[in-house]
């Protein structure tokens, strides 16, 4: 199936904008916005309850709540017990991530900002997904570039003028 760009016959550069991708952009926009609001949230859970382990607990029990009733409402399929216990160990290494980042930013964020926590979570990520697409871990080799490494090399910049680690 010919695209609408295509149908259309209009491939010059920026003639034809992806709606997925524009859509996808704002949605991540979005989150990415409300980050930091989470960290601040589970930071602040942290100081009233006496801890950053246990705001980081309930972060991802609230979650997981949430999560199930999203499942309960759509009536997703979920696959068979047999599927999900012959899986790899390694395909629940996300949730660990996940776990560590929580606790990480309800710690780091009282310490450092809400700034300067994504500004250096987001360059971690960066050079992180670069190194993931130059490997093809796990999908597509997409190599490493002069211009991916400028991109990188200017949110590096960024990090550290937010960041300030001269201003003490």
């Amino acid at each position: 199936m010919a695209s609408a760009c295509a149908r259309a016959g209009t491939h010059a550069a920026g003639s034809c904008v992806n709606p997925w991708l524009l859509a996808g952009g704002a949605v991540a926009v979005v989150i990415g916005a409300v980050l930091p609001l989470q960290a601040l949230v589970n930071a602040r859970l942290g100081q009233l309850t006496g801890g950053a382990l246990f705001a980081s607990f309930v972060s991802f029990l609230v979650g997981t709540l949430v999560l199930a009733g999203a499942l309960i409402a759509t009536r997703a399929r979920w696959p068979s017990i047999t599927t999900v216990v012959v899986q790899p160990g390694w395909i629940w290494l996300g949730g660990v991530i996940g776990a560590v980042y929580v606790l990480s930013a309800t710690v780091l964020v009282p310490r450092i900002g809400a700034a300067s926590l994504i500004c250096l979570i987001v360059l971690g990520q960066l050079v992180g997904s670069l190194l993931l697409d130059h490997y093809g871990v796990l999908a597509d080799v997409r190599p490493i570039d002069a211009t991916r490494v400028v991109g990188a090399a200017l949110v590096a910049v960024g990090a550290v003028l937010v960041v300030r680690p001269w201003a003490g």
